[in-house]
């Protein structure tokens, strides 16, 4: 079986003026419905997280070209503004949530902008979008200790199942970052498979537990959004990115090292 690239694409808010902390990371309403647009005259095939995965896993043949577009956080503007385009081009998609931003009985605020609710949460599910976690509270689950880490995981995955009464399936790692003790804690939650970032396209090589997506931002351009859902100049684009992930990646171990060695003493 060859190994296919597949780009996927990972959005947040979808606003016409969303706030400074939400800013860099949101795309405006109308550059989302020409990139959709851009997706249905390359000939793309939209797929979900679930059944991108579920076709590696078993070896069931991809369709042609596919794609993924992929929500995270839970910001209201997916259901306002990009809910509307994905029906009206048939386009499937995976919202990742963090359950305890969306607005409604499990709410601990901490949330960056206007958030979903849980009806409009209900109202995507219904309509295609594969609903998958992304952690109760939005932390580094890296830094996390063992009790943290499983809390932020099942919390997550219980208040989907109660909301929506399926389990969720796929993950996506607040921030991106993992390590191989959270992906095997999100594998014993009972997620099949899980999303990082690291800005290149996702391969079945990388396992069901890292795959990895390329970042759509205000700043992306409709040329430069083309070259991504053809996998075309990815490393040359993200190179800036990168750097600064590797540099912060060391930064991360280092604090782990330091919290294991004060744990030992004590």
């Amino acid at each position: 079986m060859t190994d296919t690239r597949v780009p996927i694409l990972m959005y947040h808010a979808v606003a016409t003026d969303p706030n400074e902390p939400t800013r860099a990371l949101s795309v405006t309403p109308e550059a989302f419905a020409r990139q959709m647009e851009v997706i249905g005259d390359l000939g793309l095939t939209p797929v979900t997280t679930a059944d991108l995965a579920g076709r590696w896993r078993s070896g069931r043949p991809l369709p042609p070209r596919p794609v993924l577009v992929t929500f995270d956080d839970g910001y209201e503007g997916v259901h306002r503004h990009a809910l509307p385009v994905l029906t009206k081009l048939g386009f499937p998609a995976t919202l990742f949530v963090s359950t305890g931003w969306i607005k409604g009985a499990h709410d601990t605020g901490g949330a960056l902008d206007h958030m979903l609710d849980w009806d409009q949460v209900r109202e995507l599910a219904g309509s295609g979008v594969e609903i998958g976690g992304h952690s109760h509270s939005h932390p580094q689950l890296d830094q996390l200790d063992d009790d943290a880490l499983r809390f932020e995981l099942t919390r997550c995955r219980d208040i989907v199942a109660g909301e929506l009464g399926d389990l969720p399936v796929s993950f996506a790692y607040p921030y991106g970052y993992s390590s191989r003790r959270v992906r095997e804690e999100v594998r014993r939650t009972g997620y099949a498979q899980a999303l990082a970032v690291g800005n290149d396209l996702a391969r079945r090589a990388q396992g069901p537990y890292a795959l990895r997506r390329v970042t759509v931002r205000r700043s992306t351009g409709i040329e430069e959004f083309e070259r991504l859902v053809e996998g075309r100049a990815i490393t040359r684009t993200f190179v800036r990115d990168r750097t600064l992930t590797k540099g912060y990646a060391m930064v991360r171990r280092a604090r782990q090292v330091r919290r294991k060695a004060t744990r030992t003493r004590v």
